[in-house]
């Protein structure tokens, strides 16, 4: 059965878009700890992390890496955190998060709400600035 992920992936369940190729797909958290909180997923369904083939999972760095670049340009912060948790979904993931503090980063704080409008366009004012 496909994950949560490939779902989002295939179309089946909307999101909020950033940046995809055709490895990688990547797309704003509908929970964030900060605004353009971003999810990164390899488009083959792999569980864990760590698991990822090694020539996928450094194009996997690269491609976070323009992303966190993008995200740096459109949201206010010190850096680009990067967590992986892997313990929510059974598909392998980043999370790009936008932090000033160590605090920032803590998945037990309360998350943001957003509108619609608010998502869509901060996931505009991101993909808009994606290199590749």
């Amino acid at each position: 059965m496909a994950t949560l992920f490939t779902k989002i992936i295939n179309g089946e369940i909307p999101c909020y878009k950033i940046a995809e190729n055709d490895n990688f797909f990547a797309f704003l958290d509908i929970n964030p700890l900060a605004e353009g909180h971003t999810l990164v997923v390899p488009k083959i369904e792999v569980d864990y992390y760590f698991d990822i083939e090694d020539d996928i999972i450094g194009k996997m760095n690269i491609f976070c890496k323009k992303l966190a670049k993008a995200i740096e340009s459109e949201v206010k912060c010190q850096r680009i955190g990067v967590a992986v948790l892997g313990l929510e979904v059974p598909h392998a993931h980043v999370h790009l998060i936008p932090i000033n503090s160590l605090h920032d980063i803590n998945f037990a704080r309360p998350k943001l709400k957003f509108t619609e409008e608010e998502f869509k366009s901060i996931a505009y004012r991101i993909s808009h600035k994606v290199v590749f």
